[in-house]
Formats: structure tokens, sequence, C-alpha cells
């Protein structure tokens, strides 16, 4: 380990015994006899009941018990009849509702199947509203559409966020084709017409594909309809042209945006550029735009410190990456799950087990919850140092915390089984994350497996990989 590195190590030992000593203090004054005596309230004395004859709860001589027993039967009754119906229609609502906020979109449309049967079933939009929204979300464009027709079949009404939700899920699998057939059906229908966020939407999809040319001809169609592009619409388009490599049309509507009164650059145009610029590894241009932005009168927050952190990190200036975190410290912002895993991810990348270990323990005594990210850098981190047996115990531990096992997490242990030349075991972990309907191959995936069988001469798996990954690439386009 550097000398840098170490130097950033003693500092967050630093920092976080500092922050202990203040926990410290703050509950030495909360347990203290002067605190507790001005935080008391003094209760207002309650006005007592004066009770008239034969109106006082226990004396019951004036009640018939005949007349008593009346009511409570009938109410009884009514009880009966509610229990029987409501916790199945509470139970089966309440699973979708869960499905749907946990992403399991598989099992959200077999319970929304199951609850489509039940004669108290009624058709809403908002349940097709969120249901489209999630299957896009996954990558799931035919079922979208599916629950579309169904929706239109069962007699609602279509509306322009309906649309522009079933436009977003074919943006989001990159059928730009099918997502312009939508918006051509928004524009016959008078009370569908598409919006700012619906051009929003089809330019961000545009724009990720490099259709420079379409993005022009929908930012004409939105002056013909005086449809003024936002902020969030700017922002997606700054990105797409620095992802491209094209920074003459990232300035002009940068510069664009200062003279606009409708689409002011805001933070978010800060992060996207200096995200931009980190993750190319130009630092220098990164530390430049930051002055620049702020010269503009925009105040970082806790995002943009974690970009910075980031690209410090992939570089291995350690020592400026610590005293952004010091500067988040003395600025009052905290230290979030991403600043963790910004910096996990700098010593992972390096196999510096060590430092690694030291900021997850760090990580979790301030309380912060690791997230699937964290899982990664730590697996790729042990691989990356040759202790595999410790890859072994972090998938263990992300069993225990419960940390969703996507695309990501298992590209983690396949790179790790590449790296300790176990083939059989990374095959394993293929054929398991086969298995799961939700975590399917991405070119990641194919990219580490192709490379070990490569490595080790396997021509026929390298073959029947590349066969299998076109024919995965035309699935998600059907």
């Amino acid at each position: 380990m550097s000398s840098s590195a170490a130097a950033a190590a003693a500092a967050w030992s630093l920092w976080f015994s500092s922050s202990s000593s203040l926990d410290n203090q703050r509950h030495r004054i909360m347990r203290s006899p002067g605190f507790q005596v001005r935080c008391a309230v003094a209760e207002p004395m309650k006005k007592k009941k004066v009770w008239k004859q034969g109106e006082y709860p226990g004396d019951m001589s004036s009640f018939d018990r005949n007349q008593r027993r009346t009511p409570i039967k009938n109410i009884k009754k009514k009880l009966d009849r509610k229990s029987n119906l409501n916790p199945w229609v509470n139970t089966v609502t309440q699973a979708l509702s869960e499905a749907i906020d946990t992403k399991h979109w598989l099992t959200a449309l077999e319970i929304f199947k199951m609850l489509k049967e039940q004669p108290f079933y009624q058709p809403k939009e908002g349940s097709y509203m969120k249901l489209i929204v999630l299957v896009g979300r996954c990558g799931q464009p035919q079922h979208a559409r599916n629950l579309f027709n169904s929706m239109i079949e069962e007699g609602l009404e279509p509306t322009a966020q309906i649309y522009t939700a079933l436009l977003a899920a074919y943006c989001r699998s990159n059928l730009i084709d099918e997502a312009f057939k939508v918006l051509e059906q928004m524009k016959k229908l008078p009370l569908c017409q598409p919006d700012v966020y619906t051009f929003s939407i089809l330019i961000k999809a545009c724009v990720e594909a490099s259709r420079f040319d379409l993005v022009k001809s929908l930012y004409q169609e939105m002056a013909e309809r005086c449809i003024t592009p936002n902020t969030v619409t700017q922002n997606t388009v700054l990105a797409g042209y620095g992802k491209a490599g094209k920074f003459d049309l990232m300035e002009k509507v940068l510069l664009g945006m200062l003279d606009s009164t409708s689409s002011k650059p805001d933070v978010w145009t800060m992060n996207t550029i200096l995200s931009l610029f980190g993750n190319m590894g130009q630092v220098e241009t990164m530390e430049r735009w930051y002055e620049k932005f702020r010269n503009f009168g925009i105040d970082p927050e806790t995002r943009t410190f974690n970009i910075l952190i980031g690209a410090y990190g992939k570089k291995k200036m350690y020592d400026k990456m610590s005293t952004v975190m010091e500067y988040m410290r003395k600025l009052s912002f905290p230290w979030t799950t991403s600043t963790y895993n910004n910096v996990i991810e700098a010593f992972s990348d390096v196999g510096d087990a060590k430092n690694m270990e030291y900021t997850f323990d760090q990580m979790r005594a301030e309380g912060m919850r690791a997230d699937t990210k964290t899982l990664c850098c730590l697996i790729r981190g042990y691989a990356n140092a040759g202790l595999f047996h410790k890859v072994i115990s972090m998938v263990e531990l992300a069993g225990k915390l419960e940390i969703p096992e996507n695309t990501s997490f298992h590209n983690a242990v396949l790179y790790a089984c590449a790296k300790a030349d176990d083939l059989m075991e990374m095959e394993r972990v293929y054929r398991r994350m086969k298995d799961k309907q939700q975590c399917r191959a991405d070119a990641t995936t194919f990219a580490i497996m192709i490379e070990a069988y490569k490595k080790e001469g396997m021509n026929d798996k390298v073959f029947d990989l590349e066969q299998e990954q076109e024919q995965e690439t035309i699935l998600k386009v059907t």
C-alpha cells in the first residue's frame, strides 16, 4: 500500500473517532438532570366527570339484559361477514403491491392474473399503470403491450400517461421503432397528446442509441407543438453528446441552457458533466468544469462529492479522495452508501484487501446498509487479491443480508471463478443465473466467460457462448 493510501486510512480513523466522541458528548448532555428538566412538559389538569344516576358505566342496573344482546349479535354478524371477505382481498392486493415495490415483475403478473379471476375485481387504471411501468423497467416490453391491450379490452380509456409508460417500456429495451409507433398513435388521439415527458423519454432513448438525427427531428417537432425542452431533457442530451465524444455539441447545448429561462443548468447538469469526464479518467477536465459550475452559482450536493471521490479512486489519487471526504465532513454532508462504495471500489480494483475490509467495517459501524454494489466490489476485490475463500464468505453474507442477487452480482461471482481458473464452478454459477427468471445474462456476463474459455483454449465453448449471446440479443429485441 502506498504512503498516500496509508495517510487516507489514518485520516478516516481520525474522523470516525471524532464522530464517536461527539455522539458520547451528546448522550452525556441528554442524561444530565438539567436537560431532563427543560424537556419536561406539565400536563394540563383534566376536568373531573360528574356522572348522573344510572349513567355510570359500572352501573348496568338501568339496562335490560335482552336489550344488550341484540346489538352485540348484529355487530358480530357484520364482523364475521367482513372477516370472511377482507383478509383475502387485503392479502392479494398487499401481495401485488409488495411484488411491484420489490420489482418482482413475474410474481406481480401472476398475482394480478389471480386477482382478475376474483368476483370482487374491478379494473383500475392505476394498477395497470404501475404494472406497465414495472415490466418496462425490467426489460419486458411485450408484457407491457399485453397489459395495455388487456386494459383496453376491459373498457378502460387510455391516457397520455399510460401511452407514455408503454413508450418508455419500448425505449428501455432499445426498441425505438416501436416507441415511435406509440408516439404516432398518441398524436392521433386528441386526449392523449404527447407532452414534454413523452418527448424527453424518446429523446433519451435516441441519444443512448446514438441516433442523433432523430434527436434533431424530435426537437423540431417539440418546437412546432410549442413544447419547451426542460432541464431534464437538456441534461439527457448533454450526457449523450458527451458519451459519444461530441464535445462541441455538448458545449453548445450547455451554453444554450445558460441563456435559457426554462432550462437553466442545475446540480444535475453539474453531476452529468463531472461524471462524464470522471468515468473517462479526465480528472483535470473534471476539476475545471467543477470550478466553472461553482462560478455559475451552482452548489454541489452529496452525489457531486461522490462522483469526485469515485473519479479520484479510479485514478488511485487517494490524497484527493481523502480531501473530498474531509471537505464533506466540514460542510456537514453525510457519507452515504455510495461514498463508501466508491472507496471500497478504489481498493477493490487494486486488490487492497486490508483497506477494503477496513472501509467496509467502518461503513457498517456507522449504520450504513450494504447494497448489491458493495458486495460486488468486495467479491471482485478478494478475487483480485487471490483470497478466494473470502469470496465464498461474501456470497454467504449477501444471503444473510438479503442483498438482491441480480445480474451484476452474478457477474462478480463469475469474475471471481474465472480469476481462480475454476471453470466448473463458473459454469455452475452461470446455470443458476439462467434458472432465475429475473436475472438475464448481459454483455459483461458473456465477456467474462468467453475470455476465461479463450485463456484455456476451449474454442468450442467460446463458439457456443457466442451463439447463445446472439440468441439472447434476438430474444431481447423480439
